[in-house]
């Protein structure tokens, strides 16, 4: 059966399986809502509707939808419940696994397609040697150095779109996002409390230049724990998600830049480890040291060209899966 997940939901099934498709939520149509579209039901399983529109996987309002949760979801003209089952989660995902081996239902081969979509662009992630780096490549190395259990949180953004989007995950906690308030510079705090919480991980806060300017004050506290923490700073000198969309709108910008410190001197400061990204090779490189030390906190500063961001948006609104 077919997978996909929220944002929020990422790791509750692992990536290298055929059937995950990947994330819904993006703000314009990706790729696995072409699989949506074709399904005549829709099992959501822990689903609130805080954590996206409903409208982006049933925008007729005609679709079939079984809602799992303990707690009764609201409902609206895209999300019109057909059967709503309250009750423990796992318990309920247990017995209809058991009840579907029992009829022998079988269901459509995984939809390799969209897979094939998705790994087309970590594909060009890796083979990009452009400077700055683009976003595909900046989560494809990140992906690269990591060991599957590591935890990364990921700010609210332009970055949390293609971290969503890109960043492959295999255990559940281990890509963790905010998109229901969608707060800014929640991801440094986490970071410590997600540390302090599991000392054999290596963790990383991945954020935007914006949202690390915001509570960049708390690498003192981490310095002072003595934590080691890795936190990546996608650097574009702007509210990166909202000159987006105003891009989108209204197709310009204004109010969004700004100028940013030196973030090597800045880390120092604070008695932390600055690196700056310089060329399209030295993000992994930095990586790779910053995982493999076991103390101190890690500030890895990487440029990152946004040009992709409207690039995207055109590319997905002439993409075709034929399912």
């Amino acid at each position: 059966m077919p997978v996909v997940t929220t944002f929020m939901s990422k790791g509750v099934v692992s990536d290298r399986l055929q059937n995950t498709l990947g994330v819904v939520g993006f703000m314009h149509k990706d790729y696995e809502n072409f699989a949506i579209d074709k399904a005549d039901l829709i099992i959501s399983i822990g689903y609130t509707s805080q954590q996206f529109d409903p409208q982006k996987i049933n925008p007729n309002g005609d679709k079939k939808i079984i809602h799992i949760n303990m707690i009764r979801q609201d409902v609206d003209a895209h999300y019109s419940v057909t059967l709503n089952i309250i009750a423990n989660i796992s318990a309920s995902i247990h017995a209809l696994v058991i009840a579907l081996k029992a009829d022998q239902i079988t269901f459509d081969k995984p939809m390799a397609e969209i897979k094939t979509l998705i790994q087309a662009e970590l594909a060009d992630g890796q083979n990009s040697a452009a400077f700055p780096l683009i976003p595909q490549k900046i989560v494809y190395d990140l992906r690269c150095t990591l060991p599957d259990d590591a935890i990364v949180l990921v700010d609210t953004g332009a970055v949390k779109m293609w971290m969503a989007r890109l960043y492959q995950t295999y255990l559940p906690n281990t890509c963790i996002i905010d998109n229901g308030l969608s707060t800014m510079a929640w991801t440094l705090p986490g970071a410590l409390g997600a540390k302090l919480a599991r000392p054999e991980r290596v963790v990383v806060a991945v954020m935007g230049d914006g949202s690390f300017m915001m509570n960049s004050q708390e690498i003192e506290t981490a310095v002072r724990e003595h934590l080691h923490l890795i936190i990546v700073v996608w650097e574009d000198h702007s509210y990166g998600l909202i000159k987006w969309k105003m891009k989108i709108e209204i197709n310009e910008a204004n109010g969004v830049d700004f100028g940013n410190p030196d973030f090597v001197q800045y880390a120092a400061s604070f008695g932390a480890i600055g690196r700056k990204v310089t060329n399209s090779t030295d993000f992994s490189t930095y990586m790779q040291e910053a995982v493999a030390a076991t103390t101190g906190v890690f500030i890895i500063a990487v440029p990152v060209d946004y040009r992709e961001n409207m690039k995207l948006i055109e590319k997905l609104g002439n993409v075709s899966v034929h399912l």
